[in-house]
C-alpha cells in the first residue's frame, strides 16, 4: 500500500517495536564489560532509528502536498464504500500477479536481532578500541601527550602527570602558546579524541545537553570576561600583546623589536581595515581574530568539561598506567597472554570488570587489585621516607627506602652535590649530613699515610698478630 495512511500506521509500528527491543535489551542479565557495552551500542541504534522514523512521521503529518488530506476525504465522503472496494480491487490484484510471495512480518527483524549474538558482532565492537584502551575502560592519550610535549612554553610532564593535570588550561598552558597554530592542532585531536570516546564506551551519555549547558555558562562568563585564563585583561590590556598579531610576548625588548617587523605592518595595516569597515559604530564589530580566540577558549571549556564526565575513567586509566611501569617484562607478557585468553574464552557468567573498591588507597599488586591490609602494614608502606638529596622525594616504606641509595634518583642527586655515591653515605638523606660527612673524609684521607704503619697488620708463625712498625722492628732484632 502506497497510501499516506498506511505509511503513517507502518512508521507508528516500528516505533512501537524498537521500544519494546530496547526493553528486552535492558532485560538480558549482561554480566561482563563488554556484554553491557554491546547492549548500549544496540540500544543507541534503536533509538537512532526511533529519532529517524519519528522525524519521517513529522514530515507525514505536516502534509505539506495536502495528499494526507485528500486521503482522509476520499474516507470519511458519501462514496467511502466505493473507496474500500476500489482499494480492496487493487490489493486483489496484486496477490494475483504475485501468488507466493513471501511476507516478513515485522516483528520477525526483532526477534532475530535480540536472538543473534554472535563473535562477529563482538569483534566488530572489539575494532572501536585500541589495544590499550581495553575496550573502553581505559584512556588512550599517548598520541596526544606527544603532540603536547611538542608545544613550545608548556610544562613539560610525563604521562601519569599529563593524565591528571590536561585540562588545567588555565596553568600549565602559557599565554603565548594559545595563539600559535601548533596548540590548536592540539586542541582539535584533544577535543576530537574525547568526543569519539564518548561515542565509543558511552554511548547513550547525552553529550548534547553537556554541551548546552556548558554554552550558556561559557557565553555569560566570555561577554563577562571571566573566562578563566581568557580574563578581559588577558584580551585586551596586556602591555605584551599585540591585538594585530594575536601573540603574547615575555619580554619588552622582544615586543618592541617585533613592531618594526613586516609581518606586524602589515597585520596593523589589515586590522586598522577591519576597524574602518565597521559601519561607524564606536565599538565596532568582534574582529575576526577576536572569534578566533573565543572557539579556542569555548573549545577548551567543551574538553574541561568532557574531562570532568570522564572523571573515573582517568581514574582507572592512571592506576592501570602505574600499574604497568610497576610490571617486569616477564609479567607484562604473562599479562598480555592472558588478556588474549580472556578475549578468547570469556563467559558470560564471570564477573570481570567489577568495579574496584579501594577506600584506603593501598597500592595495587600484579594482578591489579589492591595488596591486602595486613601486607600493607607489615611492609610499612604507610610510613613515609623523604630525601632532600632526592629533591625531597617520598618513599613510601622501608623496603622502598633502601633500594633507592642505588637508583638513579639518588646518584643524580649525589653528583649535582659533588659527592660520590659510596657505602659510607648509606641512610644520609640531608644535604647537610652528607656535607659533613664528605668533610670529615676528606680530613681522614689527609692522615691515612701517615696511620698506614698502623692499619696494615702482620702475623708471626705463632698466630700472633702485630701492626707493620711492631713487626719490622721485632724482625730487625731477631726476636721472630
Amino acid at each position: 500500500m502506497d497510501n499516506v495512511l498506511e505509511k503513517q500506521r507502518s512508521a507508528h509500528e516500528i516505533i512501537e517495536r524498537l521500544e519494546q527491543a530496547i526493553v528486552d535489551q535492558y532485560m538480558e542479565d549482561a554480566k561482563t564489560h563488554r556484554e553491557r557495552l554491546f547492549n548500549e551500542h544496540a540500544v543507541n541504534k534503536f533509538l537512532t532509528r526511533i529519532s529517524e522514523k519519528s522525524a519521517y512521521l513529522s514530515e507525514l503529518y505536516q502534509d505539506k502536498d495536502g495528499l494526507r488530506q485528500s486521503e482522509m476525504e476520499a474516507l470519511s465522503g458519501s462514496s467511502e464504500f466505493n473507496e474500500f472496494y476500489e482499494r480492496l480491487k487493487v490489493i486483489k490484484e496484486h496477490h494475483r500477479k504475485y501468488p507466493n510471495e513471501p511476507v516478513e512480518l515485522a516483528e520477525m527483524e526483532f526477534i532475530q536481532t535480540a536472538k543473534r549474538r554472535e563473535e562477529e558482532d563482538f569483534e566488530e565492537l572489539e575494532k572501536l578500541f585500541s589495544g590499550e584502551e581495553s575496550l573502553g575502560r581505559y584512556l588512550d592519550l599517548n598520541a596526544v601527550h606527544i603532540l603536547y610535549v611538542n608545544l613550545k612554553g608548556v610544562k613539560k610532564l610525563d604521562y601519569l602527570q599529563f593524565l591528571s593535570e590536561f585540562d588545567d588550561f588555565a596553568t600549565i598552558y602559557p599565554k603565548s602558546t594559545k595563539t600559535s597554530e601548533e596548540y590548536r592542532h592540539y586542541l582539535n585531536e584533544l577535543f576530537d579524541y574525547l568526543h569519539q570516546f564518548f561515542r565509543r564506551a558511552k554511548p547513550l551519555y547525552d553529550l548534547a545537553d553537556l554541551e548546552e549547558s556548558a554554552q550558556k555558562e561559557f557565553e555569560q562568563q566570555w561577554s563577562e570576561g571571566q573566562v578563566k585564563g581568557w580574563e578581559e585583561g588577558d584580551r585586551q590590556g596586556d602591555n605584551l600583546f599585540c591585538p594585530a598579531c594575536q601573540k603574547q610576548f615575555t619580554k619588552q625588548t622582544v615586543y618592541d623589536a617585533h613592531l618594526t617587523a613586516k609581518k606586524h605592518i602589515k597585520a596593523q595595516n589589515k586590522l586598522d581595515q577591519e576597524q574602518q569597515t565597521a559601519n561607524g559604530s564606536s565599538n565596532g564589530t568582534v574582529s575576526s581574530r577576536d572569534n578566533k580566540r573565543k572557539a579556542i577558549a569555548w573549545k577548551e571549556r567543551l574538553i574541561a568539561k568532557y574531562a570532568e564526565a570522564l572523571n573515573d575513567y582517568r581514574e582507572e586509566t592512571r592506576s592501570n598506567v602505574e600499574r604497568k611501569q610497576a610490571l617486569t617484562d616477564r609479567e607484562r607478557a604473562l599479562e598480555q597472554e592472558q588478556e588474549q585468553v580472556e578475549l578468547i574464552d570469556q563467559e558470560s557468567d564471570e564477573e570481570d570488570e567489577e568495579r574496584i573498591y579501594n577506600p584506603l588507597k593501598l597500592p595495587l599488586g600484579w594482578d591489579g587489585k589492591p595488596i591486602p591490609y595486613w601486607l600493607y602494614k607489615l611492609h610499612g608502606l604507610g610510613v613515609e621516607y623523604p630525601c632532600e638529596i632526592c629533591g625531597n622525594y617520598v618513599y613510601m616504606g622501608r623496603k622502598a627506602f633502601d633500594k633507592h641509595f642505588q637508583e638513579w634518583r639518588h646518584a643524580h642527586g649525589m653528583r649535582c652535590l659533588g659527592i660520590p655515591n659510596t657505602r659510607q653515605f648509606h641512610e644520609i638523606t640531608k644535604i647537610e649530613d652528607a656535607y659533613a660527612l664528605y668533610e670529615k673524609q676528606k680530613k681522614e684521607n689527609m692522615n691515612e699515610a701517615a696511620r698506614a704503619d698502623t692499619i696494615e697488620e702482620y702475623e708471626d708463625a705463632e698466630g700472633n698478630v702485630y701492626n707493620k712498625k711492631i713487626y719490622e722492628d721485632l724482625k730487625r732484632q731477631g726476636i721472630l
